[in-house]
């Protein structure tokens, strides 16, 4: 089954909620554009005929698809907002994208403020594939601590956790400067949040789960490909080999996953495009996949199941009924011939 792991759809629910709001992050509709405003960035037109979830579905098709998991941009800022305000968004955006059907299915959004572990169980129960977390959730050691509870809830349930770019706190609601390009927080805050969400997880958090199955999108920022420096600096030779975290391919090109794959293993990177922020054909990835690898890893980061012996000793909880497709075998690289094996091309 080939699946898009990363996608956005702004759902009819989510856009009328964020609509009733006079505080950032909203959405106005001006001169027949309807408009969206957040801290920190420029404002954003979004295109609501292309966004109808016919077309949508038949973008995934036209994609050579058979599946696209959606999430909550959390460059919103929502997760971050006081929970009073963050919980009937987050409602909102699940009531719109979990009616969406077939080939779609949903990251669910936690509300970050007065964390609460059960938020996990609510989403998983109303279907949703797994959890999302903005990456400055747990960007750094005490981040960390703060979302421990709902990372464990998670890992007990079986259930996989995406990493997306995107604050723990609320921005200063400043607008963003516009002598920066819009390209400018894509390209600065968002990568080095990536980075330290990853930093963060390989070197404290992955003692405290042991189980718990990680997909960082944009191939964490490029982060595997600091491992030397942060040898150099006197960190830890964290670049162990993970089978529990993945790669999405989001806004990279073939040459960065080839440099990727090489660092964390091949069996490691799924495909995510961050559709419609990003057009995946744009930078040639799209065609050059070996996708019936990818599918295997997609299996593997989504449904593989915790081992009862690593998670004993934590607070019991049935594992949640998650739709899945057929397993298959893992493929076992020693039958792959030697070649950047995602991007299906021989090494030079």
């Amino acid at each position: 089954m080939r699946t898009d792991i990363h996608q956005h759809l702004w759902t009819e629910q989510l856009l009328d909620a964020l609509a009733r709001r006079s505080e950032l992050p909203f959405v106005r509709s001006e001169q027949g554009l309807t408009v969206l405003f957040l801290a920190g960035e420029r404002p954003y037109v979004i295109d609501l005929d292309s966004e109808a979830a016919t077309q949508r579905a038949e973008l995934v098709r036209h994609d050579g698809l058979d599946r696209a998991l959606v999430c909550l941009s959390s460059p919103l800022g929502i997760e971050s907002l006081p929970r009073a305000s963050a919980t009937p968004l987050i409602d909102a955006y699940l009531d719109g994208a979990l009616a969406l059907g077939e080939p779609f299915a949903v990251w669910a959004p936690l509300a970050l403020e007065t964390l609460d572990p059960c938020d996990v169980e609510r989403a998983l129960d109303r279907g949703c594939v797994g959890i999302s977390l903005p990456a400055g959730a747990l960007a750094g050691i005490d981040a960390l601590a703060r979302v421990a509870p709902a990372l464990a809830r998670i890992q007990r349930h079986g259930a996989p956790l995406l990493i997306h770019p995107g604050p723990a706190a609320r921005l200063p609601p400043q607008e963003a400067s516009l002598a920066d390009p819009l390209w400018w927080p894509a390209l600065t805050r968002y990568v080095a949040e990536m980075q330290a969400a990853w930093f963060a997880f390989v070197c404290a958090g992955r003692r405290l789960f042991p189980e718990l199955r990680v997909i960082f999108s944009m191939l964490a920022g490029l982060a595997p490909l600091q491992a030397e420096r942060l040898l150099s600096r006197g960190g830890p030779a964290a670049l162990e080999h993970d089978p529990l975290l993945f790669y999405d391919t989001s806004s990279y090109g073939p040459h960065a996953v080839e440099l990727l794959e090489r660092a964390v293993s091949a069996e490691q990177i799924v495909y995510g495009s961050d559709r419609p922020v990003v057009d995946p054909h744009a930078n040639d990835v799209h065609g050059a996949l070996d996708w019936e690898l990818l599918s295997e890893n997609v299996e593997r980061a989504l449904y593989s199941r915790p081992d009862p012996e690593l998670t004993a000793g934590t607070e019991h909880a049935t594992p949640r009924n998650r739709a899945r497709p057929p397993a298959t075998a893992p493929r076992r690289s020693g039958t792959r011939p030697t070649r950047v094996a995602v991007l299906g091309r021989a090494v030079r």
